[in-house]
């Protein structure tokens, strides 16, 4: 079974192209805030482990040196609750979005089988849903899917992309259940799991579906897929993995071989250095969570409401006295282009986010201040 024709859905940040036009007009210049892409410098020790690394004239290993597999590891059991995963259970991936695009058809899904997603997220679920040409189900109810044979995936995204929801302990947990009960693999997208802003999540933690409150000691059927790009600026190193089930990471390991999707050896050196270092991870957090405490009382100001945004990069927000699902996202972009600011509407992230747009931290401090300024005089 080949690969499903997609040349018919457009990207849809190319659509925000005349809102960007416009936005560039402005005489005090755009402020971007529409692509959550980091612009703060990648730490000096990544840098430095990349470069040692330079002499990289062999293949590197697909399934990743044992010193990032051990890295994974240790930071796994120091940060995230999960003692004990085998570092055999991890595997390194070129950034997390092509794992997302690609796992369905890694899983040899296709016709007749279900993906499900959470409704309002990173549209990269649905795509690769349609690439393996199974049906993609938005929903983030598990009553609307437990007990369906056919589900075969289940991703959840936790903290959530665009609207920064965080899921409990108990909330993973009826995830896991329902999917175990019907044989289906559960992957959680955590990339956002070091920048949780709200009580319990800032001082407790952002749970994972590795942790053994949520799987009662047993990885099978479960993936966890993490990224740098977000934690420690690492976008452009394209730093990322998956772990998890030993015999599911095995299986993908094999089909990567094939394929030749191996993350490059400097890399894989970096990822184990930033992955060792926690004080840059908490250095970076403080700089967002200054951004945020500018912007979300400055968005408020203007007239929005900020739903959700517990943890991440992002203030999925929406006019105030809109309900969820009116058709608004569009006007809300538009107004501010306005401004000069520019923001993704939610109806990017499937019909659920109608109302919203998402609002990104991922601006310098100078540029926050900017769009500050805007929102506050109207």
């Amino acid at each position: 079974m080949g690969l499903a024709d997609l040349s018919d859905l457009p990207f849809p940040w190319d659509t925000l192209v005349p809102a960007a036009t416009r936005a560039r007009s402005h005489p005090r210049g755009i402020v971007d805030l529409s692509v959550g892409t980091p612009v703060d410098p990648t730490p000096a020790l990544v840098q430095d482990a990349l470069a040692a690394a330079g002499d990289a004239h062999g293949y590197p290993t697909t399934h990743g040196t044992p010193a990032l597999r051990e890295a994974v590891s240790a930071w796994f059991a120091r940060r995230r609750g999960v003692d004990g995963l085998d570092p055999a259970a991890v595997l390194p991936t070129i950034g997390s979005k092509e794992i997302v695009a690609l796992l369905p058809s890694l899983l040899s899904l296709g016709a007749g089988d279900v993906v499900v997603h959470p409704a309002a997220a990173y549209p990269t679920y649905d795509v690769g849903a349609r690439l393996a040409g199974a049906t993609a189900f938005a929903s983030s109810d598990v009553s609307d899917w437990e007990g369906r044979g056919d589900v075969r995936l289940v991703w959840v995204n936790s903290p959530g992309n665009p609207t920064g929801e965080v899921l409990s302990v108990e909330d993973l947990a009826r995830v896991v259940r329902a999917a175990r009960a019907v044989g289906a693999v559960v992957v959680s997208d955590e990339c956002y799991a070091e920048l949780a802003w709200d009580e319990p999540w800032s001082t407790g933690g952002v749970p994972s579906i590795l942790d053994p409150r949520v799987n009662g000691g047993s990885h099978e059927g479960l993936l966890a897929a993490y990224s740098l790009s977000k934690q420690s600026n690492l976008a452009g190193y394209r730093s990322a993995f998956v772990a998890g089930d030993t015999a599911l990471v095995a299986r993908l390991l094999e089909l990567r071989k094939h394929m030749g999707m191996i993350v490059p050896a400097p890399v894989q050196a970096a990822t184990a250095a930033a992955l060792a270092d926690d004080a840059h991870v908490a250095a970076q957090r403080e700089v967002y969570s200054r951004r945020r405490d500018v912007l979300l009382p400055a968005l408020r100001s203007y007239g929005l409401e900020v739903d959700g945004s517990h943890a991440g990069l992002y203030l999925w927000s929406r006019p105030a006295g809109a309900a969820p699902g009116d058709p608004v996202a569009w006007e809300t972009v538009d107004a501010l282009a306005g401004l000069g600011i520019l923001v993704a509407p939610g109806t990017f992230y499937g019909s659920a986010g109608a109302a919203h747009v998402r609002v990104a931290l991922t601006a310098t401090d100078e540029r926050i201040d900017e769009a500050a300024a805007r929102l506050i005089s109207g």
